[in-house]
């Protein structure tokens, strides 16, 4: 099996990590892969937005909470009131990735990003997990009002995010099975 298939057999989603930052080198390696996914028109009319700092990431976490309390969504209400409830699953690097929700392709240009930091993540040694939360509570005007301090251009929403770090040694991980009748081929 060649490299690239190997990659995508093998990566899968991680919601437990160590404290080990992800190096300057692997970030740009793989936000520059995410700038090579397939967008709209080649108009590359996304953002990406890389949290390293981990007092960011709390306020940011506490902002979404503050979002979800207000919620009439049984389950959204009890995550906003929870003490140890984290949206990033304690990464140590959050990238947020936003568009122009005016482009009708945004979300899928961001979903080709998304999965091309994952794969890259996955080929350096990096654990990944795609994250919704912000997305769904990017509208909120305390999580807004952080997102435009962190540089989220005032005219983007977030359509996901990407946390990224190191998964502990011995973390079991799932087997991967597709459902029967996933793929139909007309010849």
């Amino acid at each position: 099996m060649n490299e690239v298939l190997k990659n995508i057999r093998t990566r899968h989603s991680v919601r437990t990590y160590t404290q080990r930052q992800v190096s300057d080198a692997d970030l740009a390696l793989i936000l520059e892969a995410a700038t090579m996914a397939p967008n709209g028109m080649h108009l590359e009319t996304w953002h990406f937005t890389a949290i390293q700092n981990p007092d960011v990431l709390v306020r940011l976490n506490e902002a979404v909470k503050g979002a979800f309390a207000k919620s009439s969504e049984p389950r959204l209400k009890e995550r906003g009131h929870s003490a140890t409830y984290c949206c990033y699953y304690h990464a140590p690097t959050l990238v947020l990735v936003s568009n122009e929700p005016t482009q009708w392709w945004a979300a899928m240009d961001c979903a080709c990003a998304l999965e091309n930091m994952f794969l890259a993540a996955a080929s350096l040694g990096i654990g990944s997990c795609w994250i919704n939360q912000i997305g769904q509570t990017c509208d909120d005007s305390g999580v807004r009002a952080l997102l435009t301090e962190l540089g989220v251009p005032a005219n983007h929403k977030v359509y996901g995010c990407a946390a990224l770090g190191y998964e502990p040694e011995g973390t079991p991980v799932k087997e991967k099975r597709v459902k029967e009748g996933t793929i139909t081929i007309v010849r």
